[in-house]
C-alpha cells in the first residue's frame, strides 16, 4: 500500500531576499503486485496469454508487462532460456497491453512462462518483479518446408518431378501438395501426391514452369518449398539426360532398405521364438539392462499406506472443475466416460474420466488409484496423461487426457485399408518410443496389447492401462486383440540393451 509523506525542498534564493520552504505532498511508490488469472491456449506449437491487472499497481501510472520464456526438459532439471527464435508478439518487454501471442515453439516441448509487471519503481527495487507463472506443453506441429525440387525428366506435355521429405515432419506425412503456373501468370494450379515424387501432365511444349512443394500431416499444411523453374520440351520425345538414371538410383537404395528391414524383423521373430521362462524373468532381465542414473518409477505399493502415493504423484481436482458428459466405455472397475475439465487459469479441455463403481472394497479402490500413483510418474507424448484425481467424491474418478479416436485394435479395424505402410510405421513408431520411456524408468507394463494402445485425433498413439492387480492367464486373453508386431516390442528392448551392455 502507498503511505503519504510531507517533503521540504530549499531553493537558492537573490540576494537581498528571505529563503523560504515550500513543502510538497507526495507520494511513496511501490512496485505491483504479480498479474492476476494468467489464461493460456495452446495450438499446436503457438500460444495465446491473457491475464488481468495487479491487484496492487503500485499507486502509479506507468504499469507495464514482462514476459520471459524458458524451456523445460523432461528430466525436471532446472528451466533454460528460450532460443531468440521464438517469437512473442507484439513484444517481450514494456507492454501494455495484457496480451501476447508464442509463436515458432517446438512440438511436443513443455513450456514455463512468467509474465511480470513492472513500473517506473521496480528497476530501483533490489527485489525481482512480482509474476505469475504458467506451464505448458506444445502439441504437434505442422512440418517443416520441403528442402528442393529436382526435375527428374521432361516431356513436351510432362514434368516428372522428385523431391526429398521435410527436415522435421512433426508427424506421418499424408500426402504432398504440388503447386505449379507459368512463369509470369498469376493462375496457379496443384497436384497431390502420396509420395514424394509426382508426374505433372497437361502443360504446354517448350514452357517454363514455377514449381513448389508442401507437405501435409494430421496438424495441417507446412510451408512450401523454395520456388524452382522447370521447362517442358519443344519434341515428345526427348533425349535421356543424365537425370534418368536417379529413379533406378532410388530404387536400388530403396530395395536395400527393404532388405535390411526384412532382415531385422525376421532375426527379432526368431529371437522371440527362442525366448523361454515366466514374465518375471522377462521383466528381471529388461531391469537388468536398465541405463543407470535415470529417473526410476517408484511402485506405490511399497508405500505403507498406498494412499500416500496418490496424493504425491497424483493432483487432487475439486468436483466443481469436471462435468461428465457421457459413457463412453467399460473398464475393470467401472464405467468410462467423456467430460469436461475446467480449472482456473486453464481452457476448458475434454478428458476421459474412469470412475469407481458403487459397492467397491478398501482393495479395490487401492487397485483402482494405483493406476493413477503409476501415470502420475510418467511423462512422454507417447504415453497417456494424467490430468489428476477425485478421491474425496463418491464415486472416485481418474482423470486422463481425452483420446478421440480410442483403442487402436478396433480403430485399425474400422478403418482396415485406409492407411498406408508409412502411417502404420509412425504409429508403430509411436508405441515403441513410449515403451522405451517407460522401459529407461525401470517400468514393465506386464500387458502390452492393441487394445491397451489409445490413438488421439492425430493418428499418435500412446500407451494406457497401468492397472497392476491384472494379471495375464491363458484364459483372459483374447487373440483377436493382440498385434504380433506390437509385442516384438519386448524383445526388440532386450536386444538393445545387450548390445549397450
Amino acid at each position: 500500500m502507498t503511505k503519504p509523506s510531507f517533503v521540504c525542498f530549499s531553493t537558492a534564493c537573490p540576494p537581498y531576499s528571505v529563503s523560504t520552504c515550500v513543502c510538497v505532498y507526495v507520494f511513496c511508490a511501490a512496485i505491483p503486485s504479480a498479474p492476476r488469472n494468467v489464461i493460456s491456449s495452446v495450438n499446436e506449437t503457438s500460444l495465446s496469454l491473457e491475464w488481468e491487472e495487479p491487484e496492487d499497481t503500485g499507486g502509479r501510472g506507468d504499469l507495464v508487462y514482462n514476459v520471459m520464456c524458458k524451456k523445460c526438459l523432461r528430466d525436471r532439471s532446472p528451466c533454460t532460456r528460450c532460443d531468440d527464435n521464438v517469437d512473442i508478439a507484439p513484444r517481450r518487454l514494456g507492454m501494455r497491453q495484457r496480451k501476447v501471442v508464442v509463436r515458432n515453439l517446438q512440438a511436443h516441448t513443455r513450456y514455463s512462462f512468467e509474465v511480470q509487471a513492472v513500473n517506473g519503481v521496480s528497476g530501483k527495487n533490489p527485489s525481482s518483479p512480482n509474476y505469475s507463472t504458467v506451464n505448458i506443453t506444445t502439441n504437434q506441429a505442422a512440418p517443416s518446408a520441403v528442402p528442393t525440387v529436382h526435375l527428374m525428366r521432361s516431356t513436351a506435355d510432362t514434368l516428372n518431378l522428385s523431391w526429398l521429405p521435410p527436415e522435421k515432419p512433426n508427424g506421418v506425412i499424408l500426402d504432398y501438395e504440388i503447386k505449379y503456373k507459368e512463369r509470369g501468370q498469376v493462375m496457379t494450379h496443384t497436384v497431390t501426391s502420396q509420395h514424394s515424387s509426382a508426374k505433372v501432365e497437361g502443360l504446354r511444349p517448350a514452357t517454363a514452369y514455377v514449381v513448389q512443394v508442401r507437405a501435409r500431416t494430421v496438424a495441417g499444411y507446412g510451408r512450401y518449398s523454395n520456388p524452382m523453374d522447370f521447362s517442358t520440351n519443344l519434341h515428345s520425345d526427348p533425349q535421356k539426360s543424365v537425370q534418368d538414371r536417379l529413379p533406378l538410383i532410388i530404387g536400388s537404395a530403396s530395395a536395400g532398405v527393404v532388405v535390411v528391414v526384412a532382415l531385422v524383423v525376421i532375426a527379432v521373430v526368431c529371437l522371440k521364438k527362442q525366448r523361454s521362462g515366466s514374465e518375471l524373468e522377462y521383466t528381471e532381465k529388461l531391469q537388468q539392462y536398465i541405463s543407470p542414473g535415470v529417473k526410476v518409477y517408484i511402485d506405490p505399493f511399497t508405500y505403507e499406506d498406498p494412499n500416500d502415493a496418490v496424493h504425491e504423484f497424483a493432483k487432487e481436482i475439486d468436483i466443481s472443475c469436471v462435468k461428465i458428459e457421457e459413457v463412453i466405455g467399460a473398464g475393470e472397475f467401472g464405467e468410462v466416460c467423456r467430460g469436461r475439465l475446467k480449472q482456473a487459469g486453464r481452457r476448458e479441455m475434454v478428458v476421459a474420466i474412469k470412475t469407481l463403481k458403487a459397492g467397491y472394497t478398501e482393495r479395490q479402490r487401492r487397485d483402482f488409484l494405483a493406476e493413477a500413483s503409476i501415470m502420475g510418474q510418467f511423462d512422454h507424448p507417447n504415453v497417456i496423461r494424467l490430468e489428476g484425481v477425485l478421491t474425496r467424491s463418491c464415486p472416485v474418478l481418474i482423470i486422463t487426457e481425452f483420446m478421440e479416436n480410442g483403442a487402436l485394435d478396433s480403430f485399425l479395424r474400422l478403418n482396415d485399408g485406409r492407411f498406408t505402410m508409412t502411417q502404420l510405421v509412425g504409429m508403430l513408431r509411436g508405441i515403441a518410443s513410449g515403451m522405451k520411456y517407460l522401459s529407461d524408468m525401470n517400468y514393465v507394463h506386464r500387458d502390452l496389447a492393441a487394445r491397451n494402445i489409445l490413438v488421439n485425433s492425430n493418428l499418435v498413439c500412446k500407451v494406457s492401462d497401468f492397472g497392476l492387480s491384472r494379471f495375464l492367464d491363458d484364459t483372459s486373453a483374447d487373440p483377436t486383440y493382440t498385434s504380433s508386431l506390437v509385442s516384438h516390442i519386448r524383445v526388440v528392448f532386450i536386444i538393445k540393451s545387450d548390445k549397450k551392455s
